[in-house]
């Protein structure tokens, strides 16, 4: 499927971009850098505009008794709500309808280009590339942590455009599916409806969103993404193996989507060890880290509605003398910690978009 952003590249920008591509190695980076810079330019419109008007007027009072920087996670997490929700909901219409995509074989799978599906990776990168500039500028409240999530993502997705697993930009970023009911719990919990029957519900389908998308779903992905990469360890594509030309395609021992997906194989393409090692590195870190929030999240989740930790928290709160501290002693920069109880103590992790506030919420999972 042809890629169906509304908004033709833009030639000065695909221009000044095309030495850095060729030295990097990422041939489809012009055709989609403009999605990029527009999608990042425009979560900073929601974040410095959109957010602040709606929030004003549906939440006036709430919101001005913010201070600046629980403002800021506010309007964080209505980035990330407009994020998640939009990109899921291209995702799927993209699996959906892409019939070149779902023609795939695993060499395709592993250097083929799709334009829609390139499109999914842009628009990604472009919320990375946001989330970058926006740890970066404020990392003493997310930390260094998240400023390292934030580069790690963005360069994972950036293999996409070599084009190196193009084909699993959809399926992995339906991890986000979980995202939507997160920030809504959030909110819930910012609006002072803690416990409430809405965040049962609520809690109740982001466990079992949790679990289907990031346990069962992208388990499975990841296994098949392992089995193409190692398959792409030993095997060059089969043009290439035969020692044949870019005219090749026409031949009718190959596929004719070939002519358009394998466009950009040249005699050079091939996995990378380095490549490899860190797409599944990584990749393996970050389903182990899902399966530990989703117990985490069942703890935070089970802790509104059990009387006796309601109680519990309440005691707490009432003997301390002290605010909650983040890793620079301030209960602000505390802002996004994710609590997990464990008898007394309590886990506290380093800021998420998504996280549930001051010790109360649940760990927004990173998005890849």
């Amino acid at each position: 499927m042809r890629d169906p952003f509304p908004i033709p590249p833009i030639p000065a920008l695909t221009k000044a971009i095309q030495p850095w591509a060729d030295y990097l190695a990422l041939p489809t980076l012009p055709l989609h850098i403009h999605e990029i810079v527009i999608i990042a330019a425009f979560y900073q419109f929601v974040h410095g505009v959109v957010s602040p008007a709606i929030s004003s007027r549906l939440f006036p009072v709430k919101y001005a008794a913010l201070g600046k920087r629980k403002r800021l996670s506010w309007d964080v997490h209505v980035v990330s709500l407009v994020q998640s929700t939009t990109i899921n909901t291209i995702a799927l219409w993209v699996i959906l309808f892409d019939d070149e995509l779902r023609g795939m074989d695993w060499q395709e799978r592993l250097w083929g280009y799709d334009g829609a599906s390139g499109m999914v990776q842009a628009l990604a990168a472009g919320y990375f590339l946001w989330d970058l500039i926006m740890t970066a500028s404020h990392v003493d409240i997310f930390g260094l942590g998240m400023l390292a999530h934030a580069i790690s993502a963005l360069l994972v997705y950036s293999f996409g455009f070599r084009p190196f697993v193009n084909y699993y930009s959809c399926n992995f970023i339906l991890w986000e599916l979980s995202s939507p009911f997160l920030n809504v719990h959030w909110f819930f919990d910012k609006l002072g409806m803690t416990g409430t029957k809405p965040q049962l519900y609520n809690g109740l389908a982001l466990i079992a969103m949790f679990f289907s998308c990031r346990l069962v779903w992208g388990t499975y992905q990841s296994f098949l993404v392992a089995k193409d990469i190692w398959s792409g360890l030993n095997n060059k594509p089969t043009l290439l193996a035969a020692g044949a030309s870019s005219e090749a395609y026409v031949n009718a021992t190959l596929p004719a989507q070939y002519a358009q997906t394998m466009q950009y194989a040249t005699e050079s393409t091939g996995v990378p060890l380095w490549v490899a090692a860190i797409y599944v590195g990584s990749n393996l870190t970050l389903n182990s880290l899902n399966f530990y929030w989703f117990f985490k999240m069942i703890d935070a989740v089970r802790k509104r509605f059990d009387p006796k930790q309601q109680e519990k928290h309440a005691q707490q709160s009432e003997n301390k003398t002290e605010p909650a501290v983040g890793a620079t002693g301030t209960d602000e920069q505390a802002e996004g910690v994710a609590t997990g109880v464990d008898g007394d103590a309590e886990l506290k992790l380093r800021p998420r978009r998504g996280t549930l506030l001051d010790g109360e919420e649940a760990e927004t999972p990173p998005p890849i």
